[in-house]
């Protein structure tokens, strides 16, 4: 028998996970299957590649010098499926959770990616979106989780953050009695009709409850739509109120205010899968999105201050 490179994949699955169970699980396969299999590939290597320890499996100094090579080797080979993908000129396939810099960073892409023909996709859901990231339907994607809400994302997948806290804010009518303040305190919104979080896995929904719990109300969910310019028109005429990306389009007779705290806050991704992206687009990408939500900036001046005043949440420079 010779190492193939499933055999070195199923060497750095169980490196990973630290058992058995867990990388057959990734790999698509039954424990026995992979136990049998590595018992092979060990034969070959000419010894123990794990020893087994109350903490999971841990490799032998044999496994590590065969680890070291595996990651270099499948490194190699990611790259060159990727850079042989990028030749073939196949177009970039993004997709994204409906983001309002969606827009923008579509001219950035063209701009950064010359000649480089790019798809873009708009889904609802980040578990789909990841789901079809790992299944090859998309290249990449880009997409953002409330508070401490975090989504596995699946093997040969890269992933950077953008924007490491970006703030809601509450959007009232611009008649609302609390309109004119500088900063809303949540509980003054207990009684309120709100507009529920479009997205229902990306832990917005719970930061939401949990932040009007602690406030001291349950917030009265009336109604959730996915017509943003419908949700608009209801926050104008003040039937509801909802939190929003601070750098929303303005939209007359609705206004757009801090919430004391900042008690709900988002994390924006990029992702992608390294056979299909090379290092060089990726790092294009990136800029192109880090650009695009800057771009957004000048929407509410009043974050476009507080956005100068943090910049522990600016995306990397590169």
């Amino acid at each position: 028998m010779e190492l193939e490179l499933r055999h070195l994949q199923a060497v750095c699955r169980i490196a990973e996970t630290g058992s058995l169970a867990g990388a057959a699980r990734l790999l698509g396969v039954s424990q026995p299957a992979l136990s049998a299999q590595l018992r092979r590939i060990e034969r070959v290597a000419g010894g123990e590649l794990f020893t087994r320890t109350p903490r999971g499996v841990l490799p032998t100094p044999l496994g590590e010098f065969v680890l070291s090579k595996a990651h270099r080797v499948l490194g190699e080979m990611e790259a060159l499926a990727a850079g042989a993908r990028a030749a073939a000129a196949g177009p970039l396939r993004l997709g994204s959770i409906v983001l309002v810099m969606l827009g923008a960073l579509v001219a950035e892409l063209d701009e950064l990616l010359p000649g480089r023909q790019t798809t873009v996709d708009s889904e609802d859901s980040v578990t789909a979106l990841i789901r079809l990231l790992g299944s090859g339907h998309y290249d990449a994607i880009l997409y953002g989780e409330v508070n401490d809400h975090r989504t596995p994302l699946p093997p040969g997948v890269t992933a950077r953050t953008l924007v490491a806290g970006e703030p809601f804010w509450i959007a009232l009518s611009a008649r609302h009695r609390l309109a004119e303040r500088e900063r809303v305190e949540l509980g003054d919104l207990a009684g309120e009709q709100w507009m529920a979080m479009t997205s229902q896995d990306d832990g917005g929904p719970e930061a939401l409850h949990a932040a009007c719990t602690t406030a001291g109300f349950t917030p009265s969910l009336r109604y959730r739509i996915g017509d943003t310019a419908l949700n608009r028109r209801l926050i104008a005429a003040g039937r509801a109120v909802a939190v929003f990306q601070p750098t929303a389009p303005a939209t007359a007779g609705v206004v757009l205010r801090p919430l004391t705290g900042d008690p709900i806050r988002g994390r924006l991704t990029l992702a992608w899968q390294r056979r299909a992206v090379p290092a060089e687009e990726a790092g294009a990408l990136y800029r192109a999105a880090a650009r695009a939500y800057v771009a957004g900036l000048p929407n509410n001046p009043r974050y476009g201050a507080w956005w100068q005043e943090h910049p522990e949440v600016h995306p990397e420079r590169t």
